[in-house]
């Protein structure tokens, strides 16, 4: 369990009013969040970065195995034919930890970009955060990662069973950091936040009810916030 305990702020909405749901939730987030991890001392922020470092293995390993495996079909299909489910208008789920863990790792620049786009209409049929040049998160939310359309998978796994087994393995992995059936990273990372008087509406794991649910059912203690 994540136990840094530093500074107490509440996050600015002032701005925020004439915005759609979407991009208030997301930019309230992002700004709240940029705050705290301003007011963390080093080795306090150092301290919290350890604890993503399992976490961030894993994603390296998710993204070796996509671009190896899924590069070319994705590029087309997202950036070219559009033909994709994927990053479409306003259908990207962020969790709180993907807010955070993106902004532990990134420079100011790519964040302030992020800040940018949400504080503007997004006029398109694609997700906010599409760039030219690709998404504008340095660690893309887990749900976006994981997300291999019907099509793509076909065309990669389709006679290659031992493939397919690698990619469940993977899926199977990410539950261990965002599956509250038992205690895990999301969560600690929500609570961290909580405990330092702060909240989010993209704390879906201490807010979801149906996720709540999976945590009573796994014998979790819900009560405590």
């Amino acid at each position: 369990m994540v136990s840094i305990k530093e500074p107490q702020l509440v996050a600015d909405t002032s701005q925020l009013n004439w915005m759609n749901t979407y991009n208030q939730e997301q930019l309230q987030t992002l700004q709240l969040v940029r705050k705290y991890l301003d007011g963390l001392t080093p080795r306090a922020f150092s301290e919290l970065k350890s604890t993503l470092k399992e976490y961030l293995s894993f994603r390296n390993d998710l993204d070796t195995f996509l671009t190896r495996h899924f590069n070319d079909i994705c590029t087309e299909q997202c950036f070219r034919s559009r033909l994709s489910a994927c990053c479409s208008r306003e259908g990207i789920i962020a969790f709180f930890a993907d807010v955070l863990v993106n902004a532990v790792m990134s420079d100011s620049e790519p964040l302030d970009r992020i800040e940018a786009v949400l504080s503007q209409p997004n006029p398109g049929f694609k997700c906010i955060f599409l760039g030219d040049e690709g998404c504008l998160w340095q660690v893309t939310p887990i749900v976006c990662a994981i997300f291999l359309c019907d099509s793509a998978k076909e065309r990669v796994f389709e006679g290659n069973e031992e493939l397919h087994k690698c990619w469940e393995a993977l899926e199977e992995q990410k539950k261990r950091f965002t599956w509250p059936d038992r205690p895990v990273l999301f969560d600690d990372l929500e609570a961290l936040f909580i405990d330092a008087g702060l909240r989010s509406p993209l704390m879906y794991l201490h807010d979801s009810p149906g996720l709540l649910r999976i945590k009573q059912l796994a014998g979790i203690d819900t009560t405590k916030r």
